[in-house]
């Protein structure tokens, strides 16, 4: 019982304020509602709770609405920058987090409005500026979409992001 009040004193969170501060993505794109049990270096869950309201369930698909996968795997994405930011305590560093692979991806199964999307991430090598994540989307414990993916951390002051001075 102490070891398991212990393992959860040693997750972190992030509300929607903090995931904001983090990484940079804003409405209508940001997928993901807050950030539970953090394990640097290691681990995050995201959630999204789906309303009626979501831009694309207007046109994906009108009378039967379905967030559409990619949209799923870019949640996962957006949890796995939350989980980079806070691993590198990169807070407020006005990162920019851009794709680099998506492999070994699965839909399984159906998201409509009113689902609760739990988003489990965890690292599989991280270094420098090119990290490699697995995550997995699940609704009601139900695997709804998985992937393998990379990312790039960008920093304001990195050649590459548009609008640096070369």
């Amino acid at each position: 019982m102490a070891d398991d009040a212990a393992a959860e004193a040693a997750y972190g969170a992030a509300d929607l304020d903090r995931i904001k501060r983090m990484i940079p993505h804003r409405d209508p794109f940001l997928l993901i509602d807050k950030v539970e049990r953090i394990l640097r270096g290691e681990s995050a869950v995201g959630v999204k709770r789906l309303t009626p309201d979501e831009p694309y369930f207007a046109g994906h698909f009108p009378g039967e609405p379905v967030m559409p996968g990619v949209l799923m795997v870019e949640a996962l994405a957006q949890t796995a920058g939350v989980l980079v930011v806070d691993t590198l305590g990169m807070e407020d560093r006005n990162l920019l987090v851009y794709f680099m692979t998506i492999d070994k991806t699965r839909f399984r199964r159906i998201v409509r409005p009113g689902d609760t999307i739990e988003l489990h991430v965890r690292i599989l090598r991280g270094r420098g500026k090119v990290w490699k994540f697995w995550g997995e989307a699940r609704v009601d414990g139900e695997i709804a979409a998985e992937a393998e993916y990379s990312a790039m951390i960008i920093t304001p002051e990195d050649p590459r992001r548009a609008g640096a001075a070369s």
